[in-house]
């Protein structure tokens, strides 16, 4: 799977943009805020029909601008050409020029993984940012995952606009319970299964880029411990006072430790850069075995953060990539990967909303020296 054009209309900093791009790995050079991460996000935004920076769609339009546009082909064993439109009026998403309606059918279509500075969120931030990340990963490679997922949002946001009421409505209450109960154990099955197979992958790409320092652990904590329809009900009384919904995996977490402790409380900042990009590798490498090709990797301006030995952990997880004719994309402000990748790399320089193959092959910078 790769990008081979990329579209853009009044999309950030960029009026108008159309790229050409071959399999392999691309190299966005410039300087702070010339539009490199922007790249980035309409790629990403084309796999998932989100940011990755966590912004509303209104906030990624030009300035003074009404809608912005990204599209693209993307090449699998066919091509596909995908059309993304938004405006504060109109909404728009097409494959191949038919119109696509529900989420579920679309995502899947692209895959990408994006390993960013945002990405310390999974270590660091609330449990919905690693909620987020285990549904993604389910959402494109089970189906019919996003649909249970969104089920279980559209009852439980109803549950709980009645549970904010003065006067419940106890047969509306009893009808959406019954309906979190059925859906929400599903996606706990389904997430409960996932990390059997996830953690030693995991594992695996935590030993490579951290000198097999320290053993990760993931565990999926879940609220529920016995019987949903029972913990419901005993958690009645409390949700009619705090007025929200308390049990249920919108309540779940992913736990990940090192050496049996916490890692957001005890790891230090090299242990958690190390910890979260292990947990990327691992995504990457569960959509490659489950689809049979690799996803397209986003990098964006990382590799200045990790020591030499960190960078090098990427190395076969990206040879894989390259020796399927898949694609990576990078961000930087100086040549700073991996020295081994040097020559194999194309660069684009990125200068206001610009975007050029460079002219000749800078000098590569070994990370060593």
């Amino acid at each position: 799977m790769h990008l081979s054009r990329l579209r853009l209309r009044d999309f950030r900093n960029y009026g108008r943009l159309d790229l050409e791009f071959s399999p392999g790995f691309h190299l966005f050079l410039g300087d702070n805020a010339q539009g490199k991460t922007n790249l980035l996000e309409a790629i990403y935004l084309m796999a998932t029909l989100r940011s990755f920076r966590g912004v509303v769609s209104g906030q990624m339009v030009r300035l003074d601008q009404k809608g912005y546009f990204v599209g693209g082909s993307v090449v699998m064993q066919g091509t596909r050409e995908i059309k993304i439109y938004w405006s504060h009026r109109e909404r728009n998403l097409s494959v191949d020029a038919q119109p696509v309606r529900r989420m579920s059918d679309y995502i899947g279509v692209f895959r990408a993984v994006i390993f960013c500075s945002e990405d310390l969120q999974l270590v660091k931030g609330p449990s919905s940012r690693r909620r987020r990340f285990l549904d993604l990963l389910l959402a494109q490679t089970q189906l019919g995952y996003l649909d249970l997922l969104q089920r279980y949002t559209v009852s439980l946001r109803s549950r709980n606009a009645l549970l904010k009421q003065r006067v419940i409505d106890e047969n509306a209450l009893e009808s959406f319970s019954r309906d979190l109960i059925s859906v929400g154990q599903e996606l706990i099955n389904r997430r409960a299964r996932l990390l059997p197979v996830l953690e030693p992958i995991a594992r695996e790409s935590y030993r490579l880029i951290s000198r097999d320092s320290e053993k990760l652990r993931l565990v999926y904590q879940q609220t529920i411990k016995n019987d949903f329809a029972v913990e419901l009900s005993q958690s009645s009384v409390r949700e009619r006072q705090l007025r929200t919904t308390l049990v249920g995996p919108h309540r779940d977490d992913l736990t990940l430790s090192l050496d049996d402790k916490p890692a957001n409380q005890f790891g230090s900042e090299g242990q958690k850069r190390s910890l979260v990009i292990a947990l990327k590798m691992a995504q990457a490498e569960y959509l490659t075995a489950c689809h049979g090709s690799p996803p397209v990797l986003l990098i964006d301006d990382i590799m200045g953060e990790l020591d030499i030995h960190r960078r090098s952990g990427f190395l076969p997880l990206l040879r894989r990539v390259h020796a399927a004719q898949s694609q990576v994309f990078m961000t930087c402000t100086e040549e700073n990967w991996p020295e081994e990748l040097g020559r194999e790399i194309h660069r684009w320089t990125v200068k206001g909303g610009k975007v050029n193959p460079a002219a000749c092959p800078p000098k590569i910078v070994n990370p060593a020296g």
